[in-house]
């Protein structure tokens, strides 16, 4: 029984310490996220139309990126621009994107 314990306790274990995602290679998201800049990466920028203010995202959250990267492109989360972005991107690439993005250094 306690041999059963300890097997059920170090695999409950091993979940809680898996990333929810596939490890992001940052280098390969410096070069993805190079459009991203166009938006996202001037300060103070707003849209056209409709009116509204542009986040920066380098430094956001990873796992905020992902998971808006994947509603963008399953059309959970409306925006065109958005979604035609998201939608050619892999899992993968998402994961690579956010992980470069969320580093401290990203610009």
């Amino acid at each position: 029984m306690r041999r059963l314990l300890t097997a059920l306790i170090g695999t409950a274990l091993a979940f809680a310490a898996a990333p929810a995602h596939a490890a992001g290679n940052p280098e390969n998201g410096k070069t993805l996220a190079y459009t991203c800049a166009g938006c996202h990466g001037i300060p103070e920028y707003r849209n056209a139309y409709p009116s509204y203010h542009v986040p920066k995202i380098a430094g956001q959250n990873e796992a905020y990126l992902v998971n808006a990267l994947k509603a963008y492109k399953s059309g959970d989360r409306q925006h065109p621009t958005m979604t035609a972005q998201a939608s050619s991107f892999s899992d993968q690439d998402i994961a690579d994107i956010a992980a470069y993005l969320s580093a401290p250094k990203a610009k």
